[in-house]
Formats: C-alpha cells, sequence, structure tokens
C-alpha cells in the first residue's frame, strides 16, 4: 500500500507539495484512480482522484478506517550534537512506535537549536514507510526543569551513574493505556544534581543495559523495551 499524507484530509479534500508531486509525477496516478491518505491521529482514508491540477491533486473520500493507539510513550531527549543522530532516532522511533517526543535542555546540552520543519518531514515519511497511523507528536524544546512538571503516570530517567536503585525497564509492570515518560540524557549524561531532581519529582532511575549507549541508541533502546511491555 502507497500512503500519502494530509492531517486535514477531512476538510482539506487534495493534496499538494511533495505529495501532489508524488502523485502525479513519481506514480502517474490518473483521475479516477484510488489512492491511500493518512491524517497521522489514527485515520486512514481510501480516495479517489478527481482533479489534477498544476499544483494540488483533488480528491473525494469512499472510505475511512479508524486505528486505535496503542502506544503511549514519552520520550523527552537531550538533542544530539549531530544533527543526523536525532533525526536517526526520529525515523526509527517513529517506525517502532511513539506518541511524542520532547526535547530537553540538560546542564551538558551542545545543541540548543532544532530544524523542527525538517523532523516533522522525517516522521511523516517513517509514518509512511512502517504503515504508523498515529504519528508521534514532537513538542517544542524546553528545560530539564520545564520537563519534571509533566503527569505522565509512569516516569523514569535514564542514566549511567553507577550509585542509585536502577532497574529494568522489563522489570517494572507497566499499564498499557497509561502514560509513560522516559527522560535521556545528552552526550555527556545527565549531571547528579538533575537525577536528584528527577527523583524528587516522581521520577525512577532506569537501566538501559550493562553498556553505555549513545544518547539516539539509549532512546532507541528504550522504545523497543517498552514495546516489548
Amino acid at each position: 500500500m502507497q500512503l500519502f499524507y494530509n492531517p486535514k484530509i477531512e476538510t482539506e479534500l487534495f493534496l499538494e507539495k511533495e505529495e501532489h508531486t508524488h502523485v502525479t509525477r513519481v506514480l502517474r496516478k490518473q483521475v479516477g484512480d484510488s489512492i491511500w491518505i493518512m491524517n497521522g491521529t489514527g485515520d486512514l482514508f481510501e480516495c479517489e482522484l478527481t482533479q489534477i491540477g498544476s499544483k494540488k491533486s483533488h480528491v473525494a473520500i469512499k472510505s475511512k478506517q479508524s486505528f486505535l493507539q496503542h502506544n503511549h510513550l514519552h520520550i523527552a531527549i537531550a538533542p544530539t550534537k549531530n544533527n543526523n543522530r536525532m533525526e536517526f532516532f526520529l525515523e526509527k522511533a517513529t517506525e517502532i512506535g511513539i506518541s511524542q517526543v520532547t526535547p530537553i535542555l540538560c546542564e551538558r546540552s551542545e545543541r540548543k537549536v532544532l530544524k523542527a520543519e525538517r523532523m516533522e518531514k522525517i516522521i511523516v515519511s517513517a509514518g509512511k514507510q512502517s504503515k504508523s497511523f498515529h504519528l508521534p507528536v514532537l513538542n517544542p524544546i524546553i528545560t530539564f526543569k520545564e520537563l519534571l512538571k509533566d503527569n505522565s503516570t509512569n516516569k523514569y530517567i535514564a542514566h549511567c551513574e553507577e550509585n542509585g536503585e536502577k532497574k529494568n525497564l522489563l522489570s517494572y509492570a507497566l499499564p498499557s493505556t497509561k502514560s509513560t515518560l522516559i527522560l535521556i540524557g545528552p552526550e555527556g549524561d545527565f549531571t547528579p544534581k538533575e537525577i536528584d531532581l528527577a527523583k524528587q519529582a516522581g521520577f525512577n532511575e532506569l537501566s538501559l543495559g550493562e553498556t553505555r549507549l549513545r544518547t539516539e541508541t539509549a532512546a532507541i533502546v528504550a522504545c523497543t523495551h517498552y514495546n516489548l511491555l
């Protein structure tokens, strides 16, 4: 199934820009052909091309399917110094399944500016490729202290400090319908002060294995462990 994306497809019955180009120039679809369009919030539409213009492909909705969201994982991650690594995480996390991503500024963060538009495109592309009908929400970048106010049911901070009472995520019995937040630190890890602040805010300490993982790898491992549960 070739998927297209329009978050407002029920009110804007057309495809434009890259999606329009893909329909007309790459796939060479014609008026009367059927295509599948997702809105990123769990709905899939079978549509018929009704008109092909120079900048837009107009459609009529033939049917609609809705899919429940079973994943309630929110990853808060310090952006990596190398943009490519952050983009790699977003792509793989979307494929695996995740509900939210929040970039956070920590004491040891080296990158403080993100190209949100490009990252949104990566999420959409990964969602279409993997048939992930629920695309993760990419939240604006916030500070570590602001993130600690989050009211998720299950809250964890993954870190590499040897002291503390860290448990593997697979050791927890997470309710499938409850929201889960996992904090992933920068290349230099969270500071002891940040770990203490998180614990005071109700976060449990989390281990992602015996080896020291890169930031983006740690986040992907967290997504995988959560989905196994």
